[in-house]
This record gives structure tokens, C-alpha cells and sequence, in this order.
């Protein structure tokens, strides 16, 4: 004969058990049950540049390894005078890295033009802290490196060591870029 007092107790024990043993059951019930509620894979909006090259190592006179010495780069290249696209463009890399946050002073951005000269009054005046570089065998290498399918003038982005990681292609949305870049800053613990 049960009591009153120890049927309470029993289904006391029970919720208690049930609590921290139901959602196991659950688990493994989803599991062995093939319910096929893995997450879908990560889309990135930029194209991986493989294989790896190290920019230090292949060219060990740019200037842009000073430059972006333990910090991510993010380098715009245009070749051709500084239009509207262009300036456009530079708008983008600066919007780009102001969209991250706590964590833009972990990257670089850079302008690498072709012979002519940007207009510097712009550049001081619309776009502080942007690096400006000439050097032609590091386009020949970006050009070389990007995706053939994809149309020149984007977006390169370099790790703290110097190895090209990343294409984002000209016409690319800025938000759908800074989620690649802090998708890759959360995970790196250098720069």
C-alpha cells in the first residue's frame, strides 16, 4: 500500500528524470529515426583562391607586404583612371569596413592602380587610412589569380601572412562580403 506522500515523491523523481533524460530520448530519436535536420552547408560569397600563394614569397618587393604586414588586406584593384565606377567601388571597400564593426581595425584597405595617378585631394578627403599602391606585378598576379569566369576590377581579400584567400567580384553586395570577411575574422587568431 503506497501512500499518499510517497506517490508524490515517485512522480516528483519522474519529472526530475524525465527533464534531464527527455531531451536525450529526443535526440536520439531524431538520430535513428533519420530525420534529416543537419544544417545545409555555409555559402560564400566570395571565391576561394586556390592553391594558396603567399604574396610574400612570389613577390618579395611589393610593397604591399610592408603594408599589410599582420593585417588582413582587402585590396581593390583598377587599372584604368578612377571614374565613377571606381569611386563607387572605393566606397564600397570603406562601407565594407566600417560594417565590421569592432573589428575593422584588423583590416587594411588598399587601392592598387595602374599608371595614373588617383586624385589624391578625393582620396584624403573621402577615404582616410585607404593605402594607395602602384605596383604592376602584383596586378598581373591578382589578374591571374581570379576566377576566369568572373569579370576584373573586384575585391582581393589577403590574410595577416600574406596569402591570397579570397575574390569578391565588383558588382558584389557589401553586407553579403563583410559576412565572409567576419566569418573568417571569428575564426582566425592571427591579425
Amino acid at each position: 500500500m503506497t501512500t499518499n506522500k510517497t506517490r508524490k515523491g515517485r512522480i516528483q523523481l519522474i519529472l526530475i528524470a524525465a527533464v534531464f533524460l527527455g531531451p536525450l530520448a529526443l535526440a536520439a530519436w531524431l538520430y535513428f529515426a533519420g530525420q534529416n535536420l543537419t544544417p545545409q552547408g555555409r555559402t560564400n560569397s566570395g571565391a576561394l583562391l586556390e592553391p594558396i600563394i603567399n604574396l610574400a614569397e612570389t613577390l618579395p618587393d611589393s610593397p604591399l607586404n610592408d603594408a599589410g604586414d599582420g593585417y588582413w588586406s582587402l585590396v581593390y584593384t583598377n587599372q584604368a583612371v578612377c571614374d565613377e565606377a571606381c569611386e563607387n567601388s572605393l566606397y564600397t571597400l570603406r562601407q565594407s569596413r566600417l560594417m565590421l564593426g569592432k573589428e575593422m581595425d584588423r583590416l587594411l584597405r588598399v587601392f592598387l592602380h595602374g599608371d595614373s595617378t588617383p586624385d589624391t585631394v578625393f582620396l584624403a578627403a573621402e577615404h582616410q587610412g585607404l593605402i594607395t599602391l602602384q605596383d604592376s606585378s602584383l596586378n598581373d598576379l591578382l589578374d591571374n589569380k581570379k576566377p576566369a569566369e568572373l569579370e576584373p576590377g573586384g575585391y582581393y581579400l589577403i590574410d595577416p601572412l600574406g596569402n591570397l584567400v579570397l575574390y569578391f567580384r565588383p558588382d558584389i553586395d557589401p553586407g553579403a562580403m563583410v559576412e565572409d570577411i567576419k566569418h573568417l575574422l571569428e575564426l582566425s587568431r592571427i591579425g
